[in-house]
């Protein structure tokens, strides 16, 4: 491979945002991509590689490379010599290379990479803490996977399409997918590509969501004509999935605490052609009074530390802090015993995160169940997927169900 100037200036500088000024990758990413009109689909692909790769090993390179935060412009270059010599990419007679230790660095990584945290590269306290509560083994083999590329995904939009019919005009795009049969909705795509240019997409055929995730909303068992409340809606990847299910028929009430979400998904709700989505901004306990006892279904996709999304989010290594992961629990619990109450007897609930740790997830429900709030559920089932095992995201959901009320008898 033969590095370009233009392409390596341009991972140098989106570096330099991501971790000396808190940008998120993603967003430095498509940033990044829109810097020349001129470049190929190679162009863009090493660009937008490169900039994930740097971001996903950031403790390994700099403590090869030697340097410490904040980092220099010529400390970013040293970690990106780094990369480059690992990747065998010879190196230009740039000055930014000169007297780059090739050797030395193929010996540190050696070295470096008999120890887990160095050979992951993680933080300490999440080393700690995923061993703690997942054992040696299990966050061994996680880990691993946590830091390979994750895939593109799409959930079909069964109100608009079926999966054989857009595998074939996807096909007919040049772009390969594979239908598996454990996620009737999914398909997955053979090579990475920008599927949001495409008109499929611009039609509302389909939208990118992981495997995982996908199977939030049929857990939920929601029925055409039932009124579902989608209590942490966010953009409204899993409200779109209800909304498919439910044949647009019944009420969906998407809540959130933030407007800017909710314009997101009143977006993506009309390119998918689902409107039977009510919107509630949640501005105090009053929105959610309003609603107790209404809801045949309560979905709670629990806002959480995320860190079973480590391969699509590689830069939350770098800014997730031990002190958010220990707060967010008791948000947690708060929501649970909040939220449950919109259930109406004989209901079900699905509590839901993207987090691998124990303490997010059956804990959480346990300390639920056994309170005052949780004396009326029942525990049904769960599911608790870890990315070495699916290859897929990490992800927990759990069904309780609101048992009905005695009836009164005369």
């Amino acid at each position: 491979m033969r590095l370009h100037r233009n392409l390596v200036f341009t991972v140098i500088d989106s570096i330099m945002a991501i971790f000396n000024e808190g940008e998120y990758a993603d967003k430095m990413v498509a940033r990044a991509l829109k810097k020349d009109k001129r470049w190929g689909s190679t162009d863009r692909k090493f660009v937008a590689e490169t900039i994930y790769e740097i971001v996903r090993w950031k403790r390994l390179y700099a403590e090869i490379a030697e340097v410490k935060e904040p980092y220099t412009r010529d400390d970013i270059w040293r970690i990106f010599a780094v990369w480059a010599v690992l990747r065998g990419i010879n190196l230009p007679d740039w000055k930014y290379f000169e007297n780059t230790p090739e050797r030395r660095i193929k010996g540190r990584f050696d070295e470096l990479t008999k120890t887990r945290k160095f050979k992951e590269s993680i933080p300490d306290w999440m080393d700690e803490l995923a061993l703690k509560e997942l054992g040696e083994q299990t966050w061994s083999k996680e880990i691993t996977a946590q830091n390979k590329p994750a895939q593109v995904i799409l959930r079909v939009n069964t109100l608009k399409t079926t999966r054989e019919k857009l595998h074939s005009i996807l096909m007919d795009l040049d772009i390969e997918t594979i239908l598996p049969e454990e996620y009737p909705d999914a398909l997955i795509l053979k090579e990475r590509a920008n599927v949001f240019l495409t008109d499929a997409f611009k039609q509302g055929l389909f939208e990118v969501q992981d495997a995982s995730s996908q199977l939030v909303a049929p857990l939920l068992d929601v029925q055409p004509g039932m009124r579902v409340v989608d209590t942490c809606a966010g953009a409204g990847g899993k409200t779109l999935h209800l909304a498919s299910l439910m044949q647009n028929k019944g009420q969906i009430i998407a809540m959130d605490i933030y407007e800017s979400k909710q314009k997101q998904l009143k977006i993506r709700a009309k390119r998918n052609g689902a409107f039977n989505i009510e919107y509630r901004i949640i501005d105090g306990t009053k929105t959610i009074k309003k609603l107790h006892e209404k809801a045949d279904r309560v979905l709670i996709d629990a806002p959480c530390s995320g860190l079973g999304v480590l391969k699509r989010n590689p830069d939350s290594k770098w800014k997730l802090q031990p002190e958010f992961v220990e707060n967010i629990k008791q948000v947690q619990q708060q929501v649970l015993q909040d939220y449950s109450k919109i259930l109406k007897p004989g209901g079900k609930l699905v509590y839901a995160t993207c987090s691998i740790l124990p303490s997010e997830n059956q804990e959480q429900i346990q300390k639920f169940l056994q309170s005052e709030g949780g004396k009326d559920f029942e525990f049904v089932e769960d599911h608790k997927i870890l990315s070495h095992q699916s290859g897929f995201d990490g992800f927990y959901m759990a069904l309780l169900h609101r048992k009905n009320k005695p009836s009164i008898t005369e």
